[in-house]
């Protein structure tokens, strides 16, 4: 009975809508993340894009069973869910847009776009995840917790790798000196703080790279 009035006391605080659109975040990022896959042709991207994959494959998980937690059905619709389900099914067709009218490093670079556009959505499910866990009591946070603290490292690591990934390829394609891997994996952040002063690093590294091929 107690498990029952905790459930029932979370879903009166928790807007279910936000956790059916993490869930479809997620689902539609393990086939972002498949498709982007299709557009990688440098070799540590690609490295760095499988393993958020087997990652995202997880999340999907880990929200499923926090909706089993609270008596809801994962399969259930909401509104939020469906524009969540257009807007990651639409970054998968313009990487498959990409994939047959652009060149490979084109394709690479609205793959990376994609990504970097879907994780962001990600991030927020999960900061607002966080924030929400904080305003509750302990037994209704309890059902929170486990996933929370598993899952925003890496959405982190997701968001902030692959905004560097985007700029450094970018870069690449006008003809300037890049730094790839990009300083925000090389330093693994997992902060908006540490991804801003990898940022700033990347300067002399490019200044060295020009110089270097003069």
């Amino acid at each position: 009975m107690e498990n029952h009035l905790n459930t029932k006391s979370l879903l009166a605080n928790v807007p279910t809508d936000l956790l059916y659109q993490a869930l479809e975040t997620e689902k539609g990022g393990v086939q972002i993340y498949a498709t982007a896959l299709r557009c990688a042709i440098n070799n540590d991207l690609k490295e760095e894009w499988n393993k958020y994959l087997q990652q995202t494959k997880n999340h999907v998980q880990e929200v499923t069973n926090i909706l089993k937690g609270l008596g809801l059905d994962p399969n259930a619709e909401t509104p939020g869910r469906k524009v969540v389900r257009y807007i990651g099914t639409s970054l998968v067709k313009a990487m498959e847009l990409a994939l047959r009218c652009a060149d490979p490093q084109a394709a690479q670079i609205v793959a990376a776009e994609c990504v970097t556009l879907a994780e962001t959505k990600d991030h927020l499910n999960w900061e607002l995840i966080g924030e929400l866990k904080q305003k509750l009591e302990p037994a209704e946070a309890a059902l929170l917790k486990p996933a929370y603290e598993q899952v925003e490292d890496e959405e982190d690591e997701h968001l902030y790798h692959t905004t560097g990934w985007t700029r450094e390829l970018w870069i690449q394609a006008l003809g300037m000196p890049a730094v790839l891997p990009p300083p925000e994996e090389v330093k693994k952040v997992e902060t908006a703080i540490e991804a801003a002063k990898a940022k700033e690093s990347r300067a002399p590294k490019a200044k060295a790279k020009k110089s270097t091929a003069r």
